[in-house]
């Protein structure tokens, strides 16, 4: 088995950044003001897409596009739609039907900053402009090809994928969950929207379906890596350091890695996923070296 990446990520850092602005900056373009009433919810999109966070799905749909030399102008719509997905997913996380959290991202949630009823439809609006963008020609001229990518978002954003993830999650705490039916949950809820953002940028290169699984294999282990890394950081670091509330697993109960393992036990499987998912980038040598570092960052960031 091949060692994790050295430590200085240094190159990993700075593309993510360079990744970041890009997306934002092409979030911006796709999500104009509109004058009216109805640019409240506009707003509150705004509000969430454009509010910064690590940007990390972008960086995986970009990097694996990367891998195919696929035009950079192609991979940020992609990173943007799948990103849309991701702030939905998280403005909805936090109402008060589901974790009624009042902290993202070191700001208010978006239903403290405007209310309710506008957050849901932020999150609704967000989730089908995702779909508009992906389907539209400038994100690839190949109809097949697009199709290809509507097709992968639905699938990792419904109910087979992260929205059934989250029915789990919900209800994580009154149910006797092995570890089979953990890591069930955490694919669900977090792993299928990082696998889907490194499936798309093979996908938009044309590639070979089994290519295309592969690069989802590391986004499979990352994404459970990354969620065991999280709930790690829910019992170790505090609100000013991850910009949300913490210790909130362990107060309602749910099962986690950390709960069945212990802290230590969990660093040590999350460590050992990230190995296995840098693994199943050897066929890439080193054009590869980034989407290595990023499942590093995954299980030693602080935030």
């Amino acid at each position: 088995m091949n060692k994790m990446p050295a430590a200085d990520l240094s190159a990993f850092q700075a593309e993510l950044v360079a990744i970041a602005k890009a997306t934002n900056d092409t979030l911006d373009a796709l999500l104009p003001l509109a004058p009216g009433p109805e640019g409240r919810v506009l707003e509150a999109m705004r509000y969430s897409a454009l509010d910064g966070g690590k940007r990390l799905r972008p960086f995986l749909a970009c990097a694996s596009a990367d891998l195919f030399g696929v035009p950079r102008a192609r991979s940020l719509r992609a990173a943007a739609a799948v990103e849309m997905v991701h702030c939905y997913s998280l403005i909805h996380d936090d109402l008060p039907a589901m974790d009624d959290d009042d902290l993202r991202r070191g700001r208010p949630t978006v239903h403290k900053k405007y209310d309710e009823a506008t957050a849901i439809l932020a999150g609704d609006a967000l989730l089908t402009e995702a779909f508009a963008v992906l389907a539209d020609p400038a994100t690839h001229p190949d109809g097949e090809i697009r199709a290809k990518l509507v097709a992968e978002l639905a699938r990792a954003s419904g109910a087979a994928g992260m929205v059934g993830g989250q029915m789990i999650d919900l209800m994580a705490a009154t149910l006797t969950l092995d570890d089979a039916g953990l890591k069930r949950l955490q694919n669900l809820k977090t792993g299928c929207i990082i696998a889907v953002a490194c499936r798309m940028g093979a996908v938009l290169a044309g590639a070979p379906a089994a290519t295309v699984d592969l690069l989802g294999n590391y986004g499979m282990d990352m994404g459970l890596a990354f969620q065991i890394a999280d709930d790690v950081l829910d019992v170790e670091s505090t609100a000013a350091e991850t910009g949300k509330a913490t210790g909130k697993d362990a107060a309602a109960g749910k099962a986690t890695f950390v709960s069945r393992l212990g802290l230590e036990g969990a660093k040590k499987l999350a460590h050992q996923l990230a190995e296995q998912a840098n693994n199943q980038l050897n066929s890439f040598g080193n054009k590869a070296v980034l989407l290595q570092q990023a499942a590093m960052f995954a299980v030693t960031r602080r935030n």
